[in-house]
């Protein structure tokens, strides 16, 4: 099995790699376009700025390659809300795969923002969820978020509900970083390569 991940201009990659490997997953770290599109899986990972990230996928012809792709694509975080419609990040249009729209959170009393470290998920629907308990946590770092959407299957609630997986064909996606969640992180992952 070929599974790609995308090189851009987001960090957070490392961590996918070494997450890949514990599973005993191989990878190609990619920005190839034709490597990317014979690939039997497509990991879409991303710390950044989703108007800096967009514009770096825009000038290599990525933001019309991405959503295109007929094999499972798997979006984490920035990854994630790039592939939403539009997000409040620097005022981007993103890809539009899912239907959704990415906020910055409210400024809440007792609620930081950036929203970071453990948090539990609920309303888990979807393979990729298969397995998981009910209430499972998993590794956040986002000052952004998806609202709520019919292609929500799995919500987390930080001064509200937004969706922290979203899935819609065969493209999937977390806002959580799932290579540092430990052995939740790693169901999923698994249940994506399983696909």
């Amino acid at each position: 099995m070929k599974t790609v991940i995308i090189k851009y201009n987001a960090g957070n990659v490392q961590s996918v790699m070494y997450a890949l490997e514990r599973i005993g997953a191989s990878y190609l770290l990619t920005d190839d376009e034709a490597e990317i599109r014979s690939a039997d899986k497509v990991i879409f990972p991303g710390v950044g700025e989703a108007s800096t990230a967009m514009a770096y996928l825009r000038q290599r012809g990525l933001d019309k390659v991405i959503p295109s792709l007929k094999q499972p694509v798997l979006g984490t975080c920035v990854g994630m809300q790039l592939l939403c419609r539009y997000s409040e990040e620097g005022d981007t249009t993103c890809m539009g795969v899912f239907d959704v729209d990415v906020r910055r959170f409210d400024q809440k009393p007792g609620f930081k923002v950036p929203h970071m470290g453990w948090n539990n998920l609920t309303n888990l629907q979807g393979p990729l969820t298969e397995g998981l308990p009910e209430n499972a946590y998993v590794y956040f770092v986002h000052s952004y978020c998806a609202d709520i959407s019919p292609e929500t299957t799995a919500v987390c609630d930080y001064v509200r509900p937004f969706s922290a997986m979203l899935q819609k064909d065969n493209f999937y996606a977390a806002q959580f970083h799932a290579e540092i969640s430990g052995n939740i992180g790693q169901r999923i992952l698994e249940n994506f390569l399983k696909l």
